[in-house]
C-alpha cells in the first residue's frame, strides 16, 4: 500500500469526467496509485436504480447478485445506518449468513480487510465509496488512519460527478454556508457536543443555536442531524 499517494491530479480528472465511463478509469488509477486491491462506488437511488464502477472482478459482482448477497452484506447494512466513514472490523459479522458471506468475498479476492464511507445524496440517494485489501490489522490501521481525509474527499468528488453525469440527479443549487456554519456542522459531525463546539469556537450556545438554524435551513434539513448529513453529502463539509 502507498505511504503518501498524491491525490490533486485524480481530482482533476474527476471533475473533467465526461462519462460514467470515465468513473471507472479513474477507480482503476486509484487502486494503482493506493496500491490496494480494489476501489468501488455504489449508488443506489430511492426509486432502487443503481449505478456501480470499480475493481471487483466481474464474476464476483455477478455472484454478488445471483446470490442476493444485498439483503445480508453487513457493509451494506451497517453504512445505511451510519454518517461517518466505517472499518469493516467494526460491523456486526455475528451470524451465520454474515460470515459465509465474508468467506466467500475473501475467496473471490475482496480482500480481508475494508474501508467504507457512505453518502446520502438529494432525493433519497445513498452511496457507498469503498477500499479494500488483504494485509493485516496493524497496516490496515496504518493505510486509513493516514489516508482517511482524501478517501472521504475522494469519496464524495465521485458522488458529485455521477450525480453530475446523470440527467436529473443532481441536487437543486444550495445557498453556500458561511465559515462559521461550516465549522460548527464540521466540529458536529466528528462527535463534539453543542457545548464542546461553543467553547471550540469561543461563542455561546445561543450563537451557535443561530450558526445551526441558519445553516439548517440553508440545507433544506429537517434537524441537525439531517444538517450534518447533507452537508457531508454535497461537500460543503468534509470530516
Amino acid at each position: 500500500m502507498a505511504d503518501t499517494p498524491a491525490t490533486d491530479g485524480l481530482l482533476e480528472r474527476l471533475e473533467q469526467a465526461k462519462a460514467l465511463e470515465d468513473l471507472q478509469t479513474i477507480s482503476e488509477a486509484l487502486r494503482d496509485r493506493y496500491r490496494v486491491d480494489h476501489f468501488v462506488y455504489h449508488w443506489v437511488s430511492a426509486g432502487g436504480e443503481q449505478y456501480g464502477c470499480g475493481t471487483y472482478d466481474a464474476a464476483w459482482v455477478q455472484r454478488y447478485v445471483d446470490k442476493g448477497y444485498l439483503r445480508i452484506d453487513p457493509v451494506i447494512q451497517g453504512c445505511y445506518q451510519r454518517f461517518h466513514p466505517v472499518d469493516w472490523k467494526r460491523l456486526d459479522w455475528s451470524s451465520r449468513a454474515a460470515r459465509a458471506f465474508r468467506r466467500d468475498a475473501i475467496a473471490h479476492g475482496i480482500g480481508n480487510q475494508g474501508y467504507s464511507i457512505p453518502i446520502r445524496g438529494p432525493n433519497g440517494q445513498f452511496a457507498l465509496f469503498t477500499v479494500s485489501h488483504n494485509c493485516d490489522d496493524a497496516a490496515w490501521e496504518e493505510f486509513t488512519t493516514a489516508h482517511r481525509r482524501d478517501l472521504i474527499l475522494m469519496a464524495h468528488y465521485f458522488n458529485k460527478k455521477a450525480l453530475d453525469l446523470e440527467p436529473g440527479r443532481s441536487p437543486e443549487a444550495a445557498q453556500p454556508l458561511s465559515p462559521r456554519e461550516v465549522e460548527a456542522l464540521t466540529l458536529l459531525a466528528v462527535g463534539y457536543s453543542r457545548a464542546q463546539v461553543a467553547q471550540t469556537l469561543s461563542i455561546s450556545e445561543h450563537t451557535l443555536r443561530v450558526y445551526i438554524e441558519s445553516a439548517r435551513f440553508k440545507l433544506g434539513a429537517m434537524n441537525t442531524t439531517h444538517a450534518v448529513a447533507r452537508a457531508i453529502a454535497r461537500g460543503s463539509i468534509v470530516v
